[in-house]
């Protein structure tokens, strides 16, 4: 069998997985977990034979099919069950599987005390399938099912302590946000049926060059891409979809990670990138996109600033990292591979964190207030340094990895004419300044200053004794820091990922900023200084009060995250129940009350005719008298 042959398993490895531990039942509790640990590790050797596999092809030789039955056929509508094996499809592969495994290992000490850590392995197997195929398909119909895996297996695993209702909530309200988004994809899909009779990826991004070929008009496009956007800003969070990823903290710390750093909020980002020659087909919908990531971007950059819950911080990270990804992913050629860039570096920094932070959790008793941490990194050393590299990358100091991807999305933004250069270039350059304010908070609350958590006389006997976390926990944090230190210098050397990524993005052309790229970097390096200093000052070598002060009005908005909730109600949810409760009204008063009326009107002419009924001859002698003269009388005014 050829290498390429092995792209079923790729799936095929954690599916088993998951099936087994759900199907073995608690007759897998002492092994199931290295079970799940061993089928992420076996997809992760199996993406790396591709890998090398496609890495000695020539680069017109690099996309393979392999299809593995027919799925579908109605009329003219054909669609295969099959595999796309190709750099972006293959990047995705290895993010997953690499960053999953890591994840994997951390949480067999992380869920050690947890005695339904069998199903959580079979969750977290299943979500790395179900994103697995969802990169991997040759369709958007096979792309759907991966979506909707996804969705599900968050939902499990975002729910999984479901004895507390928040978080019961909190996995609902992310599953019913992502269905609002996934109706963009149906409807997207519909549009490619109605416009070429297909959804196979073959039927749109057919050019070699990159550009979508045949009988597309710029008005379908448009519609396509502006509904794939809404399905992307679904499953990325972004705005104005983005309110269930706060919530998503209710979950596993491990979920956290695996949730932001490889699989769903990705998936968003993939599908835009994969989708790149209709967006080129459709300008005014990448307008729209830049304009939702650059939101976006300030968005989760405002929240995260307000954020004392260190996980609630990272996802409002999150967030705003993605926004710079939707930011490139919208500026066409040039930004593609960057937005992939950033995607993947990001999957490292940010998996990194937020196993940190589940390592001071750990050490804390679960606690995730950061007004209650402060001089943890003399307790947690290790967790600390790790922690520390992925800070340094995600505020993009040079040499580390988020220095050489975030910086080339502000670069791309501007690049152009007019005011959209202006506009948008800032708004990634000032994004920059504030990522750089937020994380440090995030850093120096965490792990310098005085001491702030509880001694046990406070807490009348039983304190905080923070400690560092076991060896299984620990390694994955130092590997992911040994990435956040060196991928990204490693991926640009020759602009050797760009050119990884050409056979499905196409060849982009340099395109000059309308400010010169040494200003760009200098002006970028400054404003993260800035906002790392005024960190600082504020939160390592100024007091830190165990509780939030009262603050300006802009700060009491962002720590309940700029009122999306709020606005989500009065927008989607209030109508749905006004119109829910007249719709209940009316049917009450009207359908229900004509038929009640009908019903009773029958009633009361059966009690009528009844009375008839009597049984004296007289009562039938006159009822047939009368009948006979109902008859007479129309005989004769027929005869007249």
């Amino acid at each position: 069998m050829e290498t390429l042959g092995l792209a079923p398993w790729l799936v095929g490895f954690p599916l088993l997985g998951a099936a087994i531990l759900l199907l073995g039942g608690r007759r897998t509790d002492r092994w199931g977990h290295w079970l799940g640990v061993l089928a992420s590790t076996a997809s992760f050797g199996t993406g790396l034979a591709l890998l090398l596999d496609v890495l000695g092809r020539p680069a017109g030789d690099r996309v393979h099919v392999e299809t593995l039955f027919t799925w579908l056929t109605a009329g003219s509508l054909h669609v295969d069950a099959a595999f796309r094996i190709d750099p972006l499809s293959l990047t995705f592969v290895l993010l997953v599987t690499f960053v999953g495994t890591l994840i994997h290992v951390y949480s067999v000490a992380y869920m050690e005390h947890d005695a339904s850590r069998r199903r959580f392995f079979a969750y977290l197997n299943l979500f790395v399938a179900a994103m697995l195929l969802l990169v991997l398909a040759d369709s958007y119909l096979l792309l759907f099912v991966g979506w909707e895996g996804v969705g599900l297996a968050s939902f499990l695993l975002i729910g999984f302590w479901d004895h507390d209702l928040k978080n019961s909530v909190a996995g609902k309200k992310a599953f019913v946000m992502n269905r609002v988004g996934d109706m963009g994809l149906i409807v997207a899909m519909m549009l490619m049926v109605w416009s070429r009779g297909s959804v196979s990826f073959d039927a749109f991004l057919d050019g070699a060059d990159g550009v979508v070929s045949g009988s597309l008009t710029t008005g379908t496009a448009t519609a396509i891409s502006l509904m794939l956007l809404l399905a992307a800003c679904g499953k990325s969070a972004q705005f104005p979809l983005q309110a269930w990823l706060g919530d998503a903290m209710a979950g596993p710390t491990p979920v956290s990670a695996l949730i932001h750093a490889a699989t769903m909020v990705t998936a968003g980002v993939y599908l835009l990138v994969r989708s790149a020659p209709i967006l080129e087909a459709a300008p005014h919908a990448q307008l729209v996109i830049v304009i939702v990531g650059a939101i976006t971007l300030l968005f989760g950059a405002i929240v995260g600033c307000a954020k004392d819950d260190i996980k609630k911080a990272l996802a409002a990270s999150t967030m705003s990292q993605i926004g710079y990804m939707m930011l490139a992913a919208g500026l066409g050629p040039i930004g593609y591979a960057f937005a992939i860039f950033h995607l993947v570096t990001h999957g490292f920094f940010k998996a990194g964190l937020f196993l940190g932070a589940g390592s001071v959790m750990h050490a804390m008793d679960d606690n995730v207030d950061m007004r209650r941490f402060g001089g943890l990194s003399r307790a947690l050393p290790v967790t600390a340094i790790t922690m520390g590299l992925g800070w340094l990358a995600i505020l993009g100091v040079p040499p580390f990895s988020g220095y050489w991807s975030k910086d080339k999305i502000i670069e791309a933004a501007f690049v152009g004419e007019g005011w959209r250069p202006w506009v948008f270039g800032t708004v990634a350059l000032l994004g920059a300044g504030i990522t750089a304010f937020y994380m440090s908070r995030l850093f120096f609350m965490t792990f310098a200053g005085r001491r702030r958590w509880p001694t046990a006389e406070e807490t009348g006997g039983h304190g905080a004794h923070p400690h560092e976390s076991p060896a299984l926990m620990r390694w994955p944090m130092i590997i992911l820091a040994v990435g956040s230190v060196g991928l990204g210098f490693v991926l640009q050397l020759g602009g050797g990922f760009t050119t990884w990524l050409e056979p499905v993005t196409g060849h982009a052309e340099h395109g000059e900023p309308v400010l010169p790229v040494w200003l760009l970097v200098t002006l970028t390096l400054v404003l993260v200084v800035l906002g790392a200093a005024l960190a600082f000052r504020m939160y390592a070598v100024g007091p830190v009060p165990v509780t939030a002060p009262e603050s300006t009005v802009l700060v009491r908005a962002a720590r309940r995250d700029l009122y999306q909730d709020p606005v989500n109600e009065t927008i989607a949810m209030l109508p749905g129940q006004v119109v829910t409760r007249t719709l209940v009204y009316a049917d009450r008063t009207a359908v229900d009350a004509a038929f009640l009326q009908l019903a009773s009107g029958v009633r009361r002419t059966g009690d009528g005719l009844r009375r008839l009924q009597n049984g004296y001859v007289r009562t039938y002698a006159a009822t047939s008298l009368g009948g006979l003269l109902v008859v007479a009388a129309v005989v004769w005014a027929l005869a007249g």
